[in-house]
């Protein structure tokens, strides 16, 4: 029989976690082993099947997968009560978990805004949220016993430098100083620090070369920064203003120089000296981390 990576968390009656297609996971139990040596057979807890008019009363979907599209159901962390703004969460909302990110925190802080793998904003109970992780290799990344800490800390270097410190499972983005990618950056998670120079990270948008698995690398200090805010940008970008356009998993730095109708820009890269069509939703407003702070030029 195939050796199944992580084994001991899928078995008859486990509760695991499958992943969809568009990446949202359905929380279903393993009721059968399935026809190949890493299959089973799952019912999911929220899918009906549609043999009955009223979808609430249709029996639980179910279905053979293999184990690569599962994942264990996390134990439930009762130290976890509070989540803050720029935090990324999983989110439960319409029956599966969500990846998202933290946008604004009630007063009471027991309701949220969250922002759903990247484009559609939320309003959540904190009893829907838990600390985002990745299964990696069998394992959870930040670990189980990792707390988050509801904090930004700045570090000072041998040579008396100011330097940023980030908690594990923090959201950053990653800058790329190879030739041909200057002026890019990828978003990733805090999976540990090395050393003083250097953390361990793994990426959200940059998979392995197999494409199984989102890579993780180690990456100096110096560059990484924090993830920016979110400005929502409803009016359109004018001429020569500098904006962050997402090309090619991540988000490159260049500057509008072509307005054009229904929304549509062209954008100069002065890295590689070139034009390219984005739609609006493609953009961002540019912003650089400077003395520890997000600073951008608005709109005269």
């Amino acid at each position: 029989m195939a050796a199944i990576r992580g084994e001991a968390y899928f078995s008859v009656g486990a509760e695991v976690e499958v992943r969809s297609p568009v990446g949202y996971f359905i929380p279903a139990t393993i009721i059968a082993r399935g026809s190949s040596a890493t299959s089973f057979l799952v019912e999911y807890k929220t899918l009906k099947t549609k043999t009955s008019i009223d979808k609430n009363k249709g029996k639980p979907s179910t279905e053979e997968l293999d184990v690569s599209l599962m994942r264990p159901s996390p134990p439930k962390e009762n130290n976890c009560t509070y989540f803050k703004a720029g935090q990324e969460v999983d989110a439960y909302y319409k029956g599966s978990w969500w990846e998202g990110l933290v946008t604004e925190v009630f007063e009471d802080s027991s309701y949220f805004f969250v922002c759903l793998n990247g484009n559609h904003e939320v309003e959540l109970e904190i009893s829907n949220l838990r600390p985002h992780r990745d299964w990696v290799d069998g394992q959870w990344v930040p670990p189980l016993n990792v707390k988050f800490v509801n904090k930004q800390n700045v570090a000072v270097s041998n040579g008396g430098q100011r330097m940023e410190e980030f908690e594990i499972g923090s959201l950053v983005e990653i800058r790329n100083e190879e030739e041909g990618f200057e002026g890019s950056w990828y978003t990733a998670s805090i999976v540990k620090s090395v050393d003083n120079e250097k953390y361990c990270v793994q990426y959200k948008t940059i998979r392995t070369e197999t494409g199984e698995k989102f890579l993780c690398e180690e990456v100096d200090r110096r560059n990484i920064r924090p993830y920016p805010p979110e400005i929502i940008r409803v009016d359109s970008f004018g001429l020569n203003e500098e904006v962050d356009a997402y090309y090619n998993d991540g988000w490159w730095e260049g500057v509008i120089c072509k307005v054009l109708s229904r929304g549509r820009y062209r954008v100069y890269f002065k890295s590689s000296d070139e034009e390219i069509l984005f739609e609006h939703e493609e953009l961002r407003l540019h912003q650089n981390w400077i003395n520890h702070t997000w600073v951008w030029n608005s709109k005269q």
